[in-house]
């Protein structure tokens, strides 16, 4: 990866949508917040469907089955099949059977979406460390998941299970803010055993294999709102992506980014999809994009012009990233983003 912010192939104008074949998007903070989607996402996936490109679904939320997840798509205006999403829950199915023996007993510590995942590569859900387990399997379980499932979980690894984790987010956008996410749960598991889960959700490889091998993409682009799962994600798999601002990361979290959390493109939302992405331009220290020109002065980025506040953020992530390197940005960037009122 470039260790500036870049555009391609799309700085001629082409947008997004013509320039990939498949968008894997992320959901959550994406394409819907809780139980509505994100604004300009219906119509944005609407055209770019309507114009060619495959939209698939790649959530590290093990929760909900493909089919409870393709409805809710559906009912929200964004129509979809069940074999459009790929889940953690598929992605850690696929790699516990690939070390289990068909039949075996897995502890599940999760929802429906987990349970049905495991049946489909031929292992056994069960409730209780009492039932044998030969391994513990652990997604995130929603608001109502008890307690004492932890403790399950615990019991059982004390005892020699194995133990996985569909991914390890600690936080999940919601209707209502910022929630705790399957990886604060994994912590309380931890902290218990003292033990290590296996874990399959973005960023690590088996999600991005689960996605290639059930998506075929041949020129995919990633889109998250996170930089630390749809991002380095990306950035593992070799492959171009799209940060978009409707989620977790603001432009102060970007502009610090370490290379394997920056992304080949930002926009504000989803409708970055169909549109080409403007080139940043580089001379003499000085970035330009739009009507914007970022430069460091001392140890804070500076910015000037006006235009649209994103082609600023863009110039912006070329002047940060270029004076980092191969480093996490630790350049003063608040007065720079306060005049974007992004």
């Amino acid at each position: 990866m470039s260790q500036q912010y870049r555009s391609r192939p799309s700085g001629n104008g082409t947008p997004l949508s013509e320039a990939y074949d498949t968008a894997l998007l992320d959901l959550d903070g994406v394409v819907y917040a809780g139980g509505h989607a994100v604004v300009h996402a219906v119509e944005s996936l609407g055209a770019a469907r309507d114009g060619g490109m495959r939209l698939a679904y790649v959530t590290n939320n093990a929760l909900r089955t493909p089919d409870a997840v393709a409805e809710h798509l559906t009912e929200l205006g964004v129509p979809a099949e069940p074999t459009d999403v790929i889940t953690s829950a598929q992605a850690v199915a696929r790699l516990m059977a690939d070390q289990l023996p068909s039949g075996a007993r897995v502890l599940v510590v999760g929802g429906e979406g987990l349970r049905v995942a495991l049946r489909e590569r031929g292992l056994v859900p069960v409730e209780s460390a009492d039932d044998a387990p030969v391994a513990v399997a652990q997604g995130f379980g929603g608001p109502d998941l008890p307690w004492g499932r932890f403790a399950e979980a615990a019991y059982a690894i004390a005892g020699g299970a194995a133990w996985f984790a569909s991914n390890t987010d600690l936080t999940i956008p919601s209707a209502r803010g910022i929630a705790p996410g399957n990886g604060a749960a994994v912590e309380v598991v931890r902290i218990a055993t003292g033990a290590e889960p296996q874990v399959a959700g973005k960023p690590l490889p088996p999600m991005h294999r689960e996605t290639v091998l059930r998506t075929g993409a041949e020129r995919p682009l990633v889109v998250g709102d996170r930089l630390d799962t749809d991002i380095e994600g990306a950035f593992n798999g070799g492959v171009d992506s799209l940060l978009v601002l409707t989620g977790v990361t603001d432009a102060a979290l970007l502009l610090a980014a370490a290379p394997h959390h920056r992304p080949t493109y930002v926009d504000r939302d989803l409708r970055g999809l169909l549109t080409g992405q403007p080139e940043v331009t580089a001379e003499d220290d000085v970035f330009r994009c739009g009507g914007w020109t970022a430069t460091v002065r001392g140890d804070a980025l500076a910015l000037d012009g006006d235009g649209d506040p994103v082609d600023g953020l863009r110039a912006l992530c070329g002047a940060a990233w270029t004076q980092a390197g191969d480093a996490a940005c630790e350049l003063d960037a608040e007065a720079a983003v306060a005049r974007l009122e992004l």
